[in-house]
């Protein structure tokens, strides 16, 4: 239960400084964040309703998507990140912090990507492109930061087209910078090696293939001081996987052996059919 409060304070604040990137770098100087987000800054300024309502209203069929692929507590935490920053967008005053647009654009970016990159690392998203990503990424390992660099450019056109084509190179500045601090601190591509030793391994390994696209190799184990029987778990995640993996062994067995190591490459099926 603290491990699940923590995370939703984690949550809370990244997506709370969100909005603050939005409203005080971004929206004053009309640079848009990409994806959904981006679409829902464009409806924001050309529209009377708040970037905040259009921000829910594009991201409903996304999340369906998300859920159906992602699972629920993935969906569970987006929604909760998705509606904090959008009241928070309701609530924060859109002040320019510098007249300069590429700075606000370089300084919004790193502050947006960063933001990101923490929602995704704590099993979360901001809903949009983000989790269209995700679901591409289960197919193919490559870096999150780099597909929804590629999907968010479509909206930098868009941009062009109702604002100005040098606000349109800001936005795609900022978008680049975003990808960029998303793949450093998300990096799903890195593999992890995962052994758990423990006497709840029924309860455990049904946990974790029904949350997990991974399959699981368990080993019989005996304790080398109490010569009592184990039961030794062992996969291969990815790091974005860490911690609902952490979560899941916590909730389910708190005394367990974890031991997490960093795997070089991974051939055969990654993958559970």
């Amino acid at each position: 239960m603290r491990h699940r409060f923590r995370n939703l304070i984690i949550l809370f604040t990244a997506s709370v400084v969100l909005a603050f990137a939005f409203n005080f770098f971004l929206l004053p100087h009309e640079v848009l964040s990409g994806g959904v987000t981006g679409l829902a800054m464009i409806f924001g300024l050309l529209t009377p309703l708040s970037s905040g309502i259009w921000l829910i209203v594009f991201n409903i069929p996304v999340l369906i998507i998300g859920w159906m692929k992602l699972g629920k507590e993935f969906i569970a935490n987006s929604v909760f990140s998705v509606a904090v920053t959008s009241v928070a967008m309701l609530y924060v005053p859109v002040l320019q912090v510098t007249e300069d647009a590429l700075l606000s654009s370089v300084f919004g970016g790193v502050i947006v990507g960063a933001c990101i990159g923490t929602i995704i690392r704590f099993y979360g998203s901001t809903g949009g492109f983000d989790v269209i990503g995700l679901v591409l990424t289960l197919k193919r390992d490559l870096p999150l930061g780099v597909l929804v660099f590629g999907l968010n450019s479509l909206v930098v056109f868009a941009s062009g087209f109702f604002f100005t084509w040098e606000l349109a190179l800001y936005t795609l500045a900022s978008i680049y910078i975003t990808g960029i601090v998303v793949d450093r601190i998300h990096t799903r591509h890195i593999k992890l090696s995962l052994m758990v030793v423990t006497d709840q391994d029924q309860k455990l390994r049904g946990e974790l293939i029904g949350n997990l696209i991974r399959g699981i190799t368990v080993m019989n184990a005996q304790g080398g001081y109490s010569n009592e029987e184990r039961k030794v778990l062992y996969t291969v995640i990815s790091r974005y996987e860490l911690a609902l993996v952490k979560s899941i062994i916590q909730d389910v067995d708190p005394r367990a052996f974890v031991s997490v190591t960093e795997t070089v490459e991974v051939l055969g099926n990654f993958r559970r059919s």
